[in-house]
Formats: C-alpha cells, structure tokens, sequence
C-alpha cells in the first residue's frame, strides 16, 4: 500500500496539537511553517535580565483541560499560577472589580450595588434587568448587555473584561463566542435572575490560571519537540503557496498528501483554499482581525499603594491607545527583575488600530496614558515593542454559523484549525487542532477504508 501522508500547515500551538494526533493515522506527518520559528502568537524571550517573560499570553485556564493536558504530555512539570494580586478597572481611578458576575455580567445584586465603578444611575438602570420582557440580541454581546442592564455595566464591566481577553468591539462581537454568557441567555428572560439560580460552582481546589515556569512559548517549542520525537517532520521557514486537488490527494508545493490541516489565519488559509475550495474561502476570508502591540517595561519607582493589583482594564469610552496593563511582578512571583516593577501594557484593539504608530510613537503613548491612570511619573529603565499584526480573529455576530458553512464546503480530507474558528485562548486552540486531526482521519477512512 502506498505511504499515507498527512501535512498541517502552521506550526502555532494548534497546528503542533494537530500534528501530534495524526501520527497514529499515517505514516508521514509534516509541519510547515512559515517563519523561522514554531510557537505562533506563544512567544518569550530574555527581558530585564529574566530568561523568559511573555510576549504574548501568559497563562491558560487549568479547568479546561486541554492546555494541562498537553503540558503533562510533552513534560512540563513546572507549572506556576499568579499570585492572589486583584486586577481593577480604571475610570477616573483604579476601582475593584466587584465580586459576582460573569464575564463582567452581574449574577448577584450587592457586589455590583456597592461597587464603585458604577454611577448611582448605571446601578438603578442595571436593577431594572429583572422586570424587562426578553430581549433577542441576534447574537450579538453588546446589544443583549446594554438592553438587559444598560450602557455602564456593559462598558465598564463586560466589554472591560471580554473585550480586553478579546481585543474586541463586544458591540460586534459574537453572543455564542462567549459560551458563560450565551448559556444565561439562552432560555431566560431574565439574566441576573438565571444567575443567581445558577448552582453555584465548587470551590477551585486550586488556581484558575497557569503556564509553564519557562513561559507560554515553552509549551510550544516542547510541544514541537515532542511530535519530533514522535516522528513528526516540523519544517520552519517553508511557506506554502499552493493547494491543489490531485487525483484522490492533493499537492502542495508539487508534493502528493492524502490530508491537510489548515492551522494558519484566515486570510492564509483563505488564499490556500482560493481554487480548491472557492465557497469556503470566501466565507474564511470574510473573518476580521484586529492588531496589537505589546510593551514590556520596567518602573524602577513603584508606589506602595499599588500593592496587592495584578493590573488594570480601560474601558472602551476611557481608552485612547492603552486598553490594559499588567503589573507583571505582582502578578506572577518568578517575573520580579533587580531594580523595579515589570510591566506588560497592551495597545489596540478592534476599531482601534496601532499598527501606523513608529516606536517613538508607541512610547509616548504608553508613558503618558500609564502615568495619567497610576498618577506616576513613568520613565522606564528598561523597554521592549512587539507588534502583533492580526493576531485576534474578530468575532462577529453569526461567526459560528459562518465557519460552520465553510467547513462544510471543504472538499474531504482538508480540516481547519485555530484560533480564527474555534476559539482564541490556548485551550481552545488546542482543542481546535486536535479535532480538526481527528476529523481528518475519520474522513479519511470513510473514503478509502484505511484507517480504523
């Protein structure tokens, strides 16, 4: 028989779980990557004098069990969780984000009542919810929020809270994206009502974030490591130009494959599918992305009234380029460099584009705003810039049904995975990419009968 291969494209960590699932299916698995190095939007290097701080996520929830699981598989065994430091929210000040709610949501009526980020008025607006008539928001977050509890709750608290995990709009964004809160929505008139009868869930019997000791980009190089070890072929530096049908495979790049794994962005992916799959990619190529840019810097003089935050949110009417900031050495305990506080401030979002700023430019911005929210003199001794172009599909109300038609378009033994489709944070791309492989081989083997 002849050899059974398999290729994904896009060494990101979806594209690494893709591959990992496919050896026992075929006997050659490739990866090929474009750049120069594995690991996508995970990526770490040497900052301040520590050998490893995040340039993009720092952490993946542990009660979605995917990221864990991985971790444990290619032996990372050294995983750390932040410290109990809170985060706030800035309007006019630092305030706590107050206790019950869901993404931002409230569940329960005196955490957000004596909260004191909200006006007198946003909070009478928001004690309304219960008596309202149902609301159809037609998958859209922002319009089911602002119905239900009114303009400050959903600026100040949600789209604080899901559209900085986001960088999103949350008046553009996807209802079904957030499955906590489609799942209130769905079947209840009122919101707060179904919150508050909602089992409450177990206590944690330990914490809600980690990351690997060596960073967020060490899950993806051991991940790389490890379907090398397993006999996967991970090509860096070899972009793909061409898909085509051949026969009952397909050529890449004039090489012969019985499956492909689409682990790339959109716009690639889209390009990719262009004459193979034209309905597909139309609708792939329809998916929104927004630009950030990350800074890492280090405060040498830090206030002790600062004491005990993990960071802040700016809620979209506050913003002008900073959405976030995290106080990274109170956050997590091994990010602590010699002569001040690390910190890690984000830029942009959708609608709020930064890609145009020069350097020079970004820096102004991130030492006036940060200075103005902390009423600090900042002057960093130490300081790095990285642009994240595209890095957050955007998505919009009906994303789920959208992706669902593409899929469906896609000739058999082609499978999309990452971020762009299934979720944005490290568990969902994970999950993402091991599902598209499993997919793979299942049609695979309902066309020739060879896998089992």
């Amino acid at each position: 028989m002849a050899e059974r291969r398999a290729l994904v494209v896009g060494a990101g960590i979806a594209g690494l779980a893709a591959a990992r699932e496919l050896v026992d299916g075929f006997d050659h698995v490739e990866i090929r990557e474009a750049d120069e190095r594995v690991g996508g939007k995970l990526r770490s290097s040497s900052f301040a004098g520590l050998p490893h701080v995040d340039e993009g996520a720092d952490a993946y929830l542990l009660r979605a069990p995917d990221a864990s699981r991985l971790a444990d598989e290619v032996g990372l065994t050294d995983i750390v969780s932040p410290t109990s430091a809170s985060a706030s929210v800035w309007h006019d000040g630092l305030h706590d984000i107050p206790g019950g709610l869901v993404l931002g949501m409230p569940s329960k009526v005196r955490p957000f009542a004596t909260s004191s980020l909200l006006s007198w008025r946003g909070k009478a607006r928001a004690a309304l919810e219960p008596f309202l008539p149902a609301t159809d928001p037609d998958d859209c977050l922002g319009a089911l929020v602002r119905a239900r509890f009114g303009d400050e709750v959903q600026e100040r608290l949600v789209d604080a809270l899901v559209g900085s995990i986001y960088a999103a709009d949350t008046d553009r964004w996807s209802l079904e994206a957030v499955p906590q809160l489609a799942g209130l929505a769905r079947g209840n008139r009122s919101l707060l009502l179904a919150g508050r009868r909602r089992p409450a869930p177990p206590s944690p019997a330990g914490p809600i974030f980690g990351a690997p000791a060596t960073s967020m980009g060490s899950l993806a190089s051991a991940a790389a490591a490890d379907a090398e070890r397993l006999g996967v072929v991970v090509r860096t530096g070899t972009p793909v130009s061409a898909l085509d049908r051949d026969g009952d495979r397909w050529r890449v790049d004039d090489d012969p494959f019985d499956a492909v794994v689409l682990a790339t962005p959109a716009s690639a992916t889209a390009r990719l599918l262009g004459t193979a799959a034209a309905d597909g990619a139309a609708a792939i190529g329809a998916i929104e992305t927004a630009d950030v840019i990350m800074v890492r810097l280090v405060q040498p003089d830090w206030p002790d009234r600062l004491a005990g935050r993990s960071g802040y949110l700016v809620p979209k009417p506050d913003q002008r380029l900073v959405t976030a900031a995290s106080f990274a050495s109170q956050k997590w305990a091994h990010w602590r460099p010699d002569g001040g506080q690390l910190l890690r401030i984000s830029l942009g979002r959708d609608a709020l584009p930064v890609m145009h700023l020069s350097d020079d430019e970004v820096i102004t911005a991130v030492t006036d705003e940060v200075g103005r929210h902390l009423s600090i003199d900042l002057q960093p001794s130490e300081l790095a810039i990285t642009r994240w172009r595209g890095a957050f599909p955007q998505y919009r109300p009906h994303h789920h049904r959208l992706v669902a038609g593409a899929r469906a378009a896609l000739p058999v033994g082609v499978a999309l995975a990452g971020a762009s489709y299934d979720g944005i944070g490290v568990p969902a791309c994970i999950a993402s990419g091991r599902a598209a492989a499993e997919s793979i081989k299942q049609s695979t083997a309902r066309t020739d009968g060879s896998l089992t």
